[in-house]
């Protein structure tokens, strides 16, 4: 692989437009934290929505694809296909509520809909253990995954010539230098410009991430044949192209099996088969697929410029994120199966393909697209925590009534230092592959009370505890070999959620009823603000008659089905249409077209133009 003048070129103007749209937005976002940390509430939903979709586009996601695609056909994707109907359930029915509450950070929702000691506990915890510890280790997934593209597209890179060295004791390699270096660049300008800058370089990158993708798909295909030339090279695996797993009586999870005939075909277990369809979108907490919204996600809500802009930028996101994304990444893993069989490392294919078959030009866009893909990310994910740490932890606990100016100073200092433990992280980490399993299990339980505590009076702090602590009671008598059941998180993973999902429902259920319900007064309060409607506010709006809680449930339930069909059947529709078979597509585009105007009649309905006021 040789990177010409005309690579380096396209990579250096790439940084450069990166660093001009942060420095041209630096100015508005220093004069306070709604407009460092939110963009002053006045983000379009296109690019609100596309700055969702740009952070969960990171430099390891096509390679997950890879192997996910390599191990159990286009059907393994149904591993993440899954948080779809949790991702609608966010856009018809918490949306408009996040941009209602109007909030810094979805941890601040604990200050609004609960009170006392175990709400400043709560908040202070989240702030702590989300924004900090579960986000430094995504960065450092990310940056494993950038490091294993730069140890595939330079793997004689160094510094001066030394390969390896230690620092105060922390072992880095050449190649996670560079990473770092690159850490440095998005922690000055996501730290210059705050989320407006950081929106409007995730779109900049999203366009060069997807522009990358879609040509290193194009000329994959054309080098084995064409999608034809593609069919018949796998045509002895035909369950490679099936676009839903086949069902198996048993409790094993998923895995390609060998036939009688020697043909692979995914299979998947009734208990797995439940766990992803069932259980997970709504049970577990996951960074970008949070029950409700939460995180980047909700950040992005709120920083909408009203809550037409904040339903129609998550309806947006989950459209391009399930139904558009995937297929470029999706055809170059099928064709990395063909000219890599005997690769072991099967994500690391994908890199391979960008280094073997791009020419000149292309090669450049690529890897500017990789930079993209893995710099969108890492900057969302640092302003994301930054405003946890400052908002949740740093103006409540450490230092309240600060001018906001001093805020957003220490805003973009904790920006660095969020990096440099994230950087930190990255290594002592080796094995991460498990890394995103884990997270769900434990946090599984409490997505029904991310759900609840919006439309349920009876949802308490101590509901919250409960579900986010539990989990971690319960996983070592699972995993351990020596003190427990020795379970494997990743052959045994549907058993595992399940057992954490019930065991956590029960406690925080149990608590919920033993403890004190919030004070009257504030539910009152939030239900002023906020109004989300419903049975389970019952008894809070008839103490406030003049009140208008939310009606139109029944249509909002039906949307919410709808909009998942439409958004399956537009990424099944784009799959048939690729792959030559147009009867089915048109059809699977007609069910999408039918579920998108039945979605308008509804709003209309319900009085979405409202949202707007």
């Amino acid at each position: 692989m040789h990177v010409s003048t005309l690579d380096w070129i396209i990579i250096l103007t790439y940084f450069i437009i990166s660093f001009a749209i942060s420095f041209y937005f630096s100015k508005k976002a220093g004069k306070n934290t709604s407009n460092f940390f939110l963009s002053g509430r006045n983000l379009p939903w296109w690019i609100a929505g596309t700055s969702m979709v740009a952070t969960t586009f990171a430099a390891d996601t096509p390679l997950a694809v890879t192997e996910l695609v390599s191990k159990n056909g286009i059907a393994g994707n149904w591993l993440w296909w899954n948080m779809v109907f949790g991702g609608i359930l966010t856009v018809f029915f918490f949306a408009r509520l996040w941009r209602r509450a109007n909030i810094l950070t979805d941890a601040e929702f604990v200050d609004i809909r609960y009170e006392g000691k175990p709400a400043k506990f709560l908040r202070g915890f989240r702030a702590v253990y989300i924004g900090i510890l579960m986000n430094a280790i995504v960065i450092a997934w990310v940056n494993l995954a950038m490091v294993k593209i730069l140890q595939v597209m330079f793997p004689d890179l160094s510094i001066f010539g030394i390969h390896e060295f230690n620092v105060l004791g922390i072992h880095f390699t050449a190649h996670l230098f560079y990473v770092g270096l690159m850490m440095f660049f998005v922690a000055i300008y996501a730290s210059m410009s705050g989320l407006m800058g950081v929106s409007i370089t995730d779109s900049f990158q999203f366009v060069m991430a997807m522009t990358g993708s879609i040509a290193l798909a194009i000329y994959a295909v054309k080098h084995v044949g064409g999608i034809d030339g593609l069919k018949s090279s796998l045509s002895q695996q035909k369950w490679l192209f099936d676009f839903l797993p086949n069902i198996r009586h048993s409790a094993e999870t998923v895995q390609p099996i060998q036939t009688d005939s020697g043909h692979g075909v995914l299979k998947l277990s009734l208990t797995a088969l439940f766990t992803y369809l069932g259980v997970q979108w709504w049970a577990s907490w996951y960074p970008g697929a949070e029950p409700g919204g939460g995180g980047y996600i909700a950040q992005r809500m709120m920083s909408a410029k009203n809550e037409k802009h904040s339903l129609f930028a998550t309806l947006w996101f989950n459209i391009a994120h399930y139904a558009l994304r995937p297929w470029p990444w999706i055809l170059a893993a099928i064709v990395a199966l063909i000219m890599y069989p005997e690769a072991k490392d099967k994500g690391a294919t994908y890199v391979m393909l960008i280094r073997d078959l791009l020419p000149s030009g292309l090669l450049g866009l690529m890897l500017a697209a990789f930079f993209a893909a893995y710099m969108s990310t890492i900057a969302s994910q640092t302003v994301w925590g930054t405003s946890y740490i400052v908002n949740d932890l740093f103006r409540p606990f450490v230092k309240p009534g600060a001018s906001e100016k001093y805020y957003v100073k220490i805003s973009r200092i904790t920006t660095f230092v969020l990096m440099f433990i994230a950087l930190i992280i990255t290594t002592q980490i080796t094995q991460i592959s498990a890394a995103w399993q884990f997270i769900l299990v434990a946090s599984g339980g409490i997505g029904l009370v991310l759900i609840l505590r919006w439309f349920w009076w009876r949802i308490n702090a101590w509901s919250e505890i409960t579900a986010m602590l539990a989990p971690y009671v319960l996983l070592p008598f699972l995993i351990s070999k020596k003190f427990g059941l020795g379970l494997n998180l990743s052959d045994d993973y549907p058993i595992i959620l399940l057992s954490v999902v019930a065991w956590s429902t029960f406690w925080w259920i149990l608590i919920t009823f033993k403890t004190k319900p919030t004070s009257n007064n504030k539910l009152k309060s939030f239900y002023t603000k906020v109004h989300p409607g419903g049975i389970g506010w019952k008894p809070i709006a008839q103490q406030l008659p003049d009140v208008k809680g939310d009606k139109g449930f029944v249509l909002m339930f039906a949307n919410w089905f709808l909009g998942s069909l439409m958004v399956i059947f537009t990424l099944f529709g784009i799959g048939k249409l690729i792959f030559k078979n147009y009867q089915l597509a048109i059809l699977y585009f007609i069910v999408a077209l039918i579920a998108g105007f039945l979605i308008t009649r509804n709003m209309k309905k319900i009085g979405w133009k409202k949202l707007a006021e």
